[in-house]
């Protein structure tokens, strides 16, 4: 039995090799403020990515025909865990991060989402990116 934090770690490790493989280049993990952290930092095609990872685990082998937002065993998908006070507070964090690394006004940049349903009985990982997320 993982503990959450054990949990959130592996799920960040699964969307850092999905970004690396889809030729993002990754600039800072885990870069804190008193907002709040912003899981991943990277860039690609120019433009900065600002990344939020939520992993969730659970039993990937049963058939599942479709994904509601609350399952009947109560799981939630791992996107649901981002509510407007998260938003507000991750913007806060993007901010701090622009001002600190002087990032120029003109440069593009937007937060994404990388979800992990994690597997750990079976060592089975589904990573899922949700782009330019509205805040």
């Amino acid at each position: 039995s993982m503990n959450k934090i054990t949990i959130g770690k592996l799920g960040e490790t699964h969307a850092e090799n999905f970004l690396i493989a889809q030729h993002y280049k990754i600039i800072k993990k885990n870069f804190y403020t008193r907002f709040g952290e912003i899981d991943i930092v990277a860039r690609i095609k120019g433009e900065l990515r600002f990344i939020e990872v939520k992993t969730v685990s659970r039993d990937l082998t049963l058939k599942v025909i479709h994904e509601t937002k609350k399952s009947e065993r109560g799981e939630y998908r791992p996107e649901d865990n981002i509510h407007p006070f998260k938003l507000r507070n991750l913007y806060k964090t993007i901010e701090l991060y622009l001002m600190s690394k002087h990032v120029s006004p003109e440069t593009k940049w937007q937060l994404d989402i990388v979800t992990v349903l994690l597997d750990i009985e079976h060592k089975i990982a589904k990573v899922n990116l949700i782009e330019n997320i509205i805040i």
